[in-house]
This record gives C-alpha cells, structure tokens and sequence, in this order.
C-alpha cells in the first residue's frame, strides 16, 4: 500500500491515553492510517521531515463568534487602544479616510483600559454626522452616536426599552450612548442582516487567522436572528458559499440561536411543536459543516454588570440583567429536546446557572430519548453546589480560559468575594464535569496556546493571582482544546485526537508546549497546520 504522506521526526502528542506520544504518524485519504510500527511495509508520496518539531491534533476552539471575528477584522481594534482619546483619535481617522463610508464600527473596547466607556457626544465630536458604533468587548453592550440613536428613535425617554435590555440616560433623560443587552438589536439591526458576499469574505478571513493559529475545528456559538448574536436571518448560506469556494478551511459546527425556532406541525405522536423548517436539528450536514446545539441565552456578562447574580455587584449596586424569564427558557428547552436538540446555554452569574441548570433539568427529563450530553457555555460563577448539580446531571462546562488574563482584574473587582467561584477549571475536571476550551472571540485574542496558558498560571493582565486553586497542567488544558471539545459535539472517535481511523487534522509546534516555560507558551510558532491531510497552512513549506 501507498499512503499519501509520512511525518517522521515528530514528537506526536496523540491526545489518546492508549498511547500518548509517537514518532512517526501516516496519512490516506484524510485520516490516519497509523502510527509508528502500524506503519511498517508502507511506503508514502510524500515524506515530512518534521524535524523533531510537535504535532498534535489540532486545536478544536469550542466557542467562538466566527462570523462577527471574521468583521472584526476590518474594524477599529478598540481593544488595543489605552484611552478614550485614542479611540475618538481612531474613529476621526476612519471617518476621514473614508467620507462616504455609512458605518464606522470599533470593537472590543475595555472600559477599564480606557478610563471609562465612550459617550455619544465624544462620538459626534470625533465623527461629526456620521453612524458610529463601538461595540464592547463582551458584545453584551454598545456605544453609538447620534445620529444612529435618531434612526432608532432612541434618543426620547419614551423609545420602549426591550424587557432585558438596557439605555443608559443622565439627569435629563438624554442618552449618554451606551446601550446593553435586548436594546441593542434595534441599533444592529440598522446594519443587518449583513450580505451573504460580506459574511462569506468574514469567514475566509476568520478561516485564515484560525489555521495560522493550529486551529482545525470551531464551533460557532449563534447564528441566525438574534438581537445578541447572529448575523443574518439566513446565516447558514454564507457558510456553504465560503466551504464551496475553498475559503472555509476549517470544521464549523453551527450552533442556531434560539430566537430562530418557531411553531412546526407534526405528527400527533411526534411531540414536536417548535422547530426549524424540514424538521433540522442538531446533527445535520456532515464532519466538516453540520448543525450543532440550540444555543439559548440567560443573561449578559461579568465586565459589563449585566451576569445575572444572587448578589449585587461590590461596585456597581445592580444584580445582572436576565435576558429571558426562566418559565420561557423551559417551555423552549422542553420543546427543543423533544425534537431531538442538544442544548447549550449561555450562563455566566450564579442566578443565571441556577436557572440554566433548572431549564436543563426539566427539559432533559421530558425527553428521554434525547442523547445528547447538553452544555452550559461560559459557566463563568458556580458554588460548589452549582459544581455538584452539573456533575450530576451529565452537563458538559463550555469554557474560556483566556477570560482570567484578559477580564480577570475587572471581574475580580465587581465580585469580591465570589472571585473563588468564577472561571473554574480544576474543581469541574475533579467533580468529573467533562469540560470544552473555547475563547468566545472577538471577546479576547483566541489563539488556544494563550488559553493553555492561562489555564496553568491563572493570572490577571495586572498580574493579579486569579484563583490559582483552579489551574491545571497543560497536558489538561491541550486536552480541553482538543479531545475534549471533540467530546462535547460527539466527535471524539474522529477528532482531537491522533489514531488510526481518525481524520488528519493536526497543528506542527516548533516547540514543545510540556516542556516550555508555561508563561513563553503563546510565543510558540505554529509551523503548519493540516486539515483532511491538506496542509493549508504553511508558510515555510514544511509539507511541500
């Protein structure tokens, strides 16, 4: 037999716990066909010297935005800016450039970093006339000028504000500019639903970055119509446009926002009522594009002081914002499940887990036959209890550790006591919770090995100790970013790992992550990066 490519010279890290490491790896049409003896008496077309570099499967990221990254990449990067002056220096530069340009947008922008949220009159200053939108960081608020508030109709204190949003108003009932939550969908959806070309070019970009990263794998967590996520009520196209022009090059399973499942007629028997036309569900398509869980939301985020908790804020005075009332989430999760829907719910407070873990519960025991393992994403603050409660009912934690860096000193700020609680990693490992790693990018950078990174040491952009309790080695953490968020999608016999049978998709290290000093772990270089056996990244020509 000629298999298509031989890897020699590797240090393989196989993720499989049968046989953790390697030298020699095998590809054949796709997928690996052995490893080390298993590939005695085979010759190959192609021999790659790896150079005693690693190889690991790829990197899976199991939350991210890809649609909205793939945009953000050709907005203002609010998140690399150091104050408000900056900010309205790069919006009145993007507006200069530009004068017929309809939107001028920045993203991720850090109050604390700047010394304070934006205002609609330093907007209007900056960009005199023009639509400006600033999006936050954890996309659960905005900032925008005047004359988008006027579009909107916002700007009078009788504009009806959406039950779980937020308009923030002075003295004088004027907007000062920063909107939160269900508001925001009536500022979006000024610029939405965004073209098919558009969001097809966003994925490609998305894609390119993500493979230059070792990523083979994502989940995109909401697509559709959604005042929080989602891009387009049709948003499942551009996905196929970008796989059938070559510019999606990495595996995407979509993850439907709530919001997009209406009333369908069934069979009396099937016990269906809510749905997607044709009866879709979690599990259609296929191993490279395909339909993942009902992403279904409870409440906003830590850093914005809209996570719905127990307990007011140390420096706010508020509790949180829940996006949807917890009779509502049931009566959906209970019809979702019976249809054949694996849930993931967004839930960051303790008071939003509690409903979550309620909603779970209730709609898992009305549906039996459901076999999917349900998520709660983000699962930011649990007590102990919470850990318990999770453990005991199957649910698989969807988490992203890179939060501690770059949110960690302004979450530890607004919970005080509560920080023990928040973005645990090690007490679900131990509580036997199976747990998915993710970056809910363009919240934070998402390059995984920063992830790893933050999963070790725990530490705040300040250098602040964020629960250190709560760490993990870095085998673990590469676990999380690939075995595990296989795991959760219910792909672990084929993905994140390396093993006869399973698809070749693997990320080249020039270094070696269980060796490196844990704090140098993002400063190692992803040499290539193959997806199905195709290396569609790699610049130095390693597999030519």
């Amino acid at each position: 037999m000629i298999i298509d490519a031989l890897i020699t010279n590797a240090r393989v890290l196989t993720m499989d716990p049968e046989r953790p490491t390697a030298t020699r790896l095998g590809i054949w049409n796709g997928r690996i066909v052995g490893l080390d003896e298993e590939l005695e008496g085979l010759r190959a077309r192609r021999v790659i010297d790896a150079g005693g570099m690693t190889v690991l499967p790829g990197f899976h990221d199991a939350h991210n935005h890809m649609a909205t990254f793939g945009r953000s990449l050709l907005n203002i990067d609010a998140g690399a800016l150091g104050s408000l002056d900056e900010l309205y220096a790069a919006v009145r530069t993007r507006a200069d450039e530009d004068p017929e340009r309809e939107w001028i947008i920045a993203d991720a922008y850090d109050q604390r970093a700047l010394g304070g949220h934006p205002t609609r009159e330093g907007l209007d200053a900056a960009a005199p006339g023009r639509n400006v939108i600033v999006n936050h960081r954890t996309t659960h608020m905005l900032v925008a000028s005047t004359p988008v508030f006027e579009r909107v109709g916002a700007l009078h204190t009788d504009w009806p504000v959406p039950s779980g949003g937020f308009v923030e108003r002075d003295e004088r009932g004027a907007p000062v500019g920063l909107v939160g939550e269900q508001a925001m969908a009536a500022f979006r959806d000024l610029s939405r639903p965004h073209s098919v070309e558009v969001l097809a070019d966003a994925l490609g970009r998305a894609s390119d970055r993500f493979l230059s990263e070792g990523i083979t794998a994502v989940g995109e967590a909401g697509i559709g119509d959604s005042p929080v996520v989602g891009s387009s009520p049709i948003e499942l196209l551009p996905y196929q446009v970008a796989r059938e022009r070559g510019r999606l090059g990495v595996r995407v399973r979509l993850m439907v926002s709530m919001e997009n499942l209406h009333g369908v007629v069934s069979a009396p028997d099937d016990l269906i009522d809510l749905g997607l036309d044709l009866g879709l569900r979690t599990g259609f398509g296929d191993d490279f594009l395909g339909i993942g869980a009902l992403k279904m939301f409870t409440d906003g985020a830590i850093s914005s002081r809209t996570a719905a908790l127990d307990e007011p804020y140390c420096d706010h005075g508020g509790h949180g914002v829940m996006q949807f009332g917890r009779e509502e989430l049931t009566a959906l999760a209970s019809s979702a499940t019976r249809a054949g829907w694996q849930l993931a719910v967004h839930a960051i407070g303790d008071h939003a887990n509690d409903v979550a873990l309620d909603v779970i519960e209730t709609a898992a025991a009305g549906a039996p036959g459901n076999g999917f393992r349900h998520r709660i994403e983000h699962a930011s603050i649990l007590r102990d209890d919470q850990v318990r409660r999770m453990a005991a009912a199957g649910i698989t934690a969807s988490i992203q550790p890179e939060f501690v860096s770059a949110l960690g000193d302004s979450v530890l700020a607004g919970l005080g006591e509560r920080g023990p609680w928040t973005y645990r990693h090690r007490s679900l490992i131990e509580a036997g919770i199976p747990v998915a790693l993710g970056s809910d990018r363009p919240v934070v950078s998402g390059h995984p090995l920063r992830g790893v990174r933050d999963s070790v040491l725990r530490l705040t952009s300040s250098g602040a100790a964020f629960s250190p309790g709560e760490a993990v080695d870095v085998m673990t953490a590469l676990r999380g970013y690939t075995r595990d968020s296989a795991a959760a999608i219910g792909m672990a016999d084929r993905l994140g790992v390396l093993r006869a049978g399973a698809y070749a998709d693997l990320a080249v290290l020039d270094g070696d992550p269980l060796t490196a000093d844990p704090a140098s772990l993002p400063d190692i270089a992803v040499a290539a990066t193959a997806v199905a056996g195709d290396f569609l990244f790699d610049p130095s020509g390693l597999a030519q």
